[in-house]
């Protein structure tokens, strides 16, 4: 059995004030950098043998505080990189509902029905995660590791991992500096 601690970036001042990030590279806050030691030594016990990171600077950062806690190292995966929300980046979350509520609604309630304008459909970030996944699960058919990631792709990877159902990417997108445990099955991936 596999265990993978799915953790989110501690936040950025984007997330702190309500903006949608999706590919921006932006640094924790000062909160986000206390949120991160948090999680760190939230899973002191954990046992977390590697650490993988989404190429963004809030994940990479998070994950190099969890890696200096736990003595181990940090591996940056590109196809874990955030869904590309185009030209919503860098807007507020409220001025997308207020300017498309009819989009703002669609992507709340049907999200794989909804591409960001000049941005990616959630199918295209589910197949990378997938196989990313998959590569993982061939690597460590046991053990502990950790995945460093933001919302909405966090959600992504937990809607992969647990058969979970997806939920309010609006709400998840402010999810930040939390992480959760999932057990995989690994015994049926190939070698």
């Amino acid at each position: 059995m596999l265990r993978i601690i799915l953790a989110r970036p501690g936040s950025t001042e984007f997330d702190e004030q309500g903006r949608i990030k999706g590919i921006l590279s932006i640094p924790l806050s000062e909160h986000g950098s206390q949120q991160a030691a948090a999680v760190a030594n939230d899973l002191l016990e954990e046992h977390v043998e590697v650490v993988y990171s989404s190429p963004c600077e809030a994940s990479e950062q998070t994950a190099g505080a969890l890696a200096d806690a736990l003595s181990v190292k940090v591996k940056r995966l590109e196809k874990l990189r955030n869904l590309n929300q185009g030209l919503w980046q860098g807007r507020l979350i409220g001025e997308v509902k207020q300017r498309q509520p009819k989009v703002y609604r669609q992507w709340q309630e049907h999200p794989e029905t909804v591409c960001p304008p000049e941005g990616e459909m959630l199918e295209s970030a589910k197949q990378r995660v997938e196989i990313t996944l998959q590569k993982l699960k061939k690597k460590h058919k046991e053990g502990v590791i950790a995945i460093v990631v933001p919302e909405p792709l966090a959600s992504l990877v937990r809607c992969q991992l647990a058969g979970s159902k997806l939920g309010d990417l609006w709400k998840a997108e402010c999810v930040c500096g939390s992480w959760e445990s999932i057990d995989v099955e690994t015994a049926n991936i190939g070698s």
